[in-house]
C-alpha cells in the first residue's frame, strides 16, 4: 500500500522539514507548515511548499492524519512531551526527524493510546540550512533509520515505510539505543574531531600564519563538519553523552598508539598500522558510492 494523507503536517519548516514537504507534494491533499519564524512561514506559502501555515501547534495539528516533527531534538521532545499529544486525533501517524533517538522515543511511547508513533533519522543534509535551500530529493537513495516505540503499531510501521518508499529513501529499522550508539560512531565523532583539528590548526597559526595561506583540499575535507550549525550539535551532542565519550576515549588509544610509533620512528610498524585502515576505508567509499549514486527520481 503506497502512502496517503489527506493532510499532513510538517512542525519546522527548515531545510530538512521544508525538503520533507516538497518531496511528498504529490501524496498529500493538503500540507500545514507549522514554525515560530514568520519568514519561513511567508516563503513556504509564496514557493508552493505548503498550502497553509501558523505559529499554533494545536491549530496546526489537530487535523491532520500525519505529523513530521523536524525540530532539533531538544525541542522534539520537549514538544512531544508537552501537550501534544492532547491534540493529536487517534490514528494519527507521528514521526520526528530527531538525530538522537532514545530520549525522543521514550517521550514518545508515553503518548495517549491511539497515537502511532515511529521514531526516526534520515541520514542526509546540506552544509547551507535553511527553507530556502529546501530540495525535493533530499532523501533520494539516503538511508533513514526508524525506531519502534510503545506506539509502534504494526500498521504505524507499515505506514511510516510507505512514507519513506514515498520520499525515495532507503529504510533501515533498529532500536534507539543502537542507533545512537552508531550515529556516536559516525557523525557524532567525526564532528568533535573535526573542530578539534580545527583549534589545533587556529592555534599553530598563532606561531606560523602561513598555515591558512597553504591549506587546501586535506584541511577544507576533514575540517567541514566543523562549520555545522552549533546548536543543532549541542543538542544531539547533549542526548548521546555516554556513546560519545566511549568513542572518545577509544580515539585518544589510536592516537597514543600513532604518536608513540612517530616517536620511537619505527616506520614498518607505522606503514603495518595504516595500511589495513587504507584498504577499509576505500572498501567502505566504494560501497557507499555504489549505495548512493542510484537512479534518482
Amino acid at each position: 500500500m503506497g502512502f496517503a494523507s489527506k493532510q499532513l503536517t510538517v512542525v519546522g519548516l527548515g531545510l530538512m522539514g521544508a525538503s520533507l514537504a516538497l518531496a511528498l507534494r504529490g501524496y498529500a491533499d493538503q500540507i500545514v507548515g507549522v514554525d515560530m519564524d514568520a519568514s519561513a512561514r511567508t516563503y513556504a506559502l509564496e514557493n508552493g511548499i505548503t498550502d497553509r501555515v501558523t505559529d499554533d501547534l494545536r491549530e496546526g495539528v489537530r487535523d491532520s492524519d500525519v505529523v513530521l516533527m523536524c525540530a532539533p531534538v531538544r525541542v522534539i521532545s520537549r514538544i512531544v512531551a508537552g501537550q501534544i499529544g492532547a491534540y493529536l486525533r487517534s490514528n494519527t501517524l507521528l514521526m520526528d526527524i530527531g538525530s538522537t533517538k532514545r530520549d525522543i522515543c521514550d517521550v514518545m511511547g508515553r503518548l495517549p493510546i491511539g497515537i502511532q508513533a515511529v521514531g526516526g533519522h534520515p541520514m542526509t543534509g546540506k552544509e547551507v540550512s535553511g527553507i530556502e535551500n529546501a530540495d525535493a530529493t533530499l532523501y533520494v537513495n539516503r538511508p533513514w533509520v526508524l525506531c519502534p516505540t510503545r506506539r509502534t503499531t504494526p500498521a504505524a510501521r507499515i505506514r511510516a515505510l510507505a512514507l519513506l518508499e514515498a520520499v525515495g529513501a532507503i529504510a533501515i529499522e533498529m532500536d534507539a539505543d543502537r542507533h545512537d550508539k552508531v550515529v556516536a560512531a559516525i557523525s557524532h565523532l567525526p564532528y568533535l574531531l573535526s573542530v578539534s583539528l580545527v583549534a589545533t590548526v587556529a592555534n599553530a597559526a598563532g606561531k606560523t600564519p602561513e598555515v591558512w595561506d597553504l591549506a587546501a583540499g586535506g584541511f577544507r575535507d576533514t575540517s567541514r563538519l566543523a562549520g555545522s550549525d552549533i546548536r543543532m550539535m549541542s543538542d544531539i551532542l547533549s542526548t548521546n553523552r555516554q556513546a560519545v565519550a566511549t568513542l572518545l576515549a577509544m580515539f585518544r588509544v589510536q592516537l597514543g598508539l600513532l604518536e608513540t610509533m612517530l616517536i620511537a620512528q619505527d616506520e614498518e610498524q607505522l606503514t603495518e598500522a595504516l595500511t589495513p585502515l587504507r584498504k577499509t576505508r576505500m572498501e567502505w567509499s566504494a560501497q557507499y558510492e555504489k549505495r548512493t549514486h542510484g537512479t534518482r527520481r
